[in-house]
This record gives C-alpha cells, sequence and structure tokens, in this order.
C-alpha cells in the first residue's frame, strides 16, 4: 500500500505494527553518508559558529570598558566590568554564588521539567482530539496571556510562600510554549502518513508514538527550547515569592541596595546558565533529530 505527498512517494514498508518509513529510505535509494559529511566540516563549522557568535559579545564588553573608563557614564549608573567581576569574587569568596547559581538552576530544570510533560501530554490530547481542542482550547489560549506575576498572589494564597510555589510558577511559563507547539503541530501532521500507520495496525498510544510524534519532532524541540528560555523568565518572578537565595533574589536584593554590580552580575549569570542550557537542548535536538530522521 503507498500514500502520495506532494513532492514524495512514501512507502509503508514491513508488517503490521512497524514502523511509517519516509523519504530516500521508503523508497529505495541510497541515503547520503551524513555521518561522513559530518565528521568532514563538524570541528572547522563548529569552530567559525563560536568565532561568529563572540562577535558582539566582545563587541559589548569593548564598549562597555571604554565607557566606563573615560568616565562618559558614571560608575552608579553603569560600573565596570572589572567591578562586576570583583563582586562576583566577592560571593564566590562567601560561598553564596555557587549556592545561588546551584538552587536558581535546580528550580529552573524542575519547573521546566514539569510544564514540558504535561505540556506534551495536553498538547498531543488537543492535537489529536477535535472534541479535547473545542473543550480546552479557548480557555488555555485565554490563560497564556496572563503575565507571570498575575499568578504570584494566587500560588502564595494556595499553595503558600515555600519552594512549591516557585516550582508551580516556572512549570506554568515551561507549560504554554510546549502545549501550544504541540498542539499545532499535531493537527497539521500529513493524513497521508496518519492513513498508513492505521492500514497497518497502529491506532491509540502506538500511532502517536511511531507515526505522529516523529513527524512532529522539530516543532516540539522549537517549543522545548522557547520554554527553557521561558522557564529563566518565570525565575525572577519565582524568586519573588520570599526567596533568601538564587539569581533573581540577588537581582531584586541588589536593586533595592543600590548594588548596580550585583544586579549587572546578576543579568550576566542569567544570560550564561541561559545559553548553557539552551546548548544542552541543542544537542539533544540533533540526537532526536538523527534518530528519527
Amino acid at each position: 500500500m503507498t500514500a502520495t505527498r506532494t513532492g514524495a512517494t512514501p512507502e509503508v514498508k514491513g508488517a503490521p505494527g512497524s514502523r511509517v518509513e519516509t523519504g530516500a529510505s521508503a523508497r529505495g535509494t541510497t541515503p547520503t553518508p551524513r555521518g561522513s559529511a559530518r565528521r568532514r566540516t563538524t570541528g572547522p563549522a563548529r569552530w567559525r559558529r563560536v568565532a561568529v557568535g563572540a562577535i558582539l559579545p566582545l563587541l559589548v564588553l569593548a564598549a562597555w570598558t571604554w565607557v566606563t573608563e573615560t568616565g562618559r557614564v558614571p560608575a552608579y549608573r553603569l560600573p565596570s566590568p572589572e567591578s562586576v567581576w570583583s563582586a562576583a569574587v566577592d560571593l564566590a569568596q562567601r560561598g553564596l554564588l555557587g549556592q545561588y547559581v546551584a538552587i536558581s538552576t535546580q528550580r529552573v530544570l524542575i519547573g521546566f521539567a514539569i510544564g514540558a510533560v504535561v505540556g506534551l501530554l495536553l498538547g498531543a490530547v488537543v492535537g489529536l482530539s477535535h472534541r479535547a481542542r473545542g473543550l480546552l482550547a479557548p480557555s488555555f489560549d485565554g490563560l497564556r496571556a496572563v503575565p507571570s506575576l498575575a499568578w504570584v498572589p494566587l500560588l502564595v494564597l494556595w499553595v503558600g510562600i515555600n519552594e512549591d510555589s516557585k516550582i508551580i510558577l516556572i512549570a506554568i511559563g515551561a507549560f504554554f510554549p510546549v502545549y501550544t507547539t504541540v498542539a499545532g503541530a499535531l493537527r497539521h501532521v500529513d493524513p497521508h502518513l496518519v492513513e498508513a500507520g492505521r492500514a497497518y495496525g497502529l491506532s491509540g498510544p502506538r500511532l502517536l508514538a511511531q507515526v505522529q510524534l516523529p513527524a512532529v519532532v522539530p516543532s516540539v524541540l522549537a517549543g522545548l527550547r522557547l520554554a527553557l528560555a521561558q522557564s529563566w523568565l518565570f525565575l525572577v518572578a519565582a524568586e519573588l515569592l520570599n526567596s533568601s537565595m538564587g539569581l533573581g533574589f540577588l537581582l531584586v536584593d541588589s536593586g533595592q541596595n543600590g548594588r548596580v554590580d550585583r544586579m549587572i552580575l546578576s543579568i550576566v549569570l542569567l544570560a550564561l546558565l541561559g545559553g548553557l542550557t539552551n546548548a544542552l537542548v541543542g544537542l539533544a535536538e540533533k540526537y532526536l533529530l538523527r534518530t528519527w530522521s
């Protein structure tokens, strides 16, 4: 049995229960040896991307140093990079910087994991079921527009001022990008692939796992990246909930005490941690795309 799509003719192979294969392997042609090409180009290309990506931060650092060293901006408004580094060393020597980074990272990762899993499940339900879409989609679309700070007083009232309320707030921030991306992507899966999978005995969770999810892996991974970035954004709001540790606490506390050097340090650390976690998701993305493609 064959199913026709624009630009390609996928062919379903194997016995019932086998995966639906598309592209070059389904047509019987020899796939491009991507592994060997990757080995030839990955090294130089990776360093080239790193060098290009470092240009803007280095330019910003140079401009920052110049305006502070020449006195064009007063130190109480913009401390020099050396002052920010000294603030980091001072916090590290007192054993606070590592604790702040660790507790904030832990909160983000736990909240992101919870929100992503719930978003994936509900996104799959809404994307695959017309009834669930009609029931849930309007409410979730409205809740998605609620600002992060609007949840703070409710969480304090319902959950209390504790670690759970912070995790829940971050999970809320991670939920909506994953839910929206998965629900939208599953609604637009090629119906010919679904029909071919059903013809070979796939249905329910097996159809979702072997046909529909592989078809939307790039969209799901894009949603996970957005969710991770949103988790770091919600972290600062979460650490407003009577926190005594964390980078969000450091940012807010430094602002109240006029420590601009520590404020900038908090922002730089949040940017570095966000970039690092995004890079880790990028590595997972490459692996999953190589596995499912």
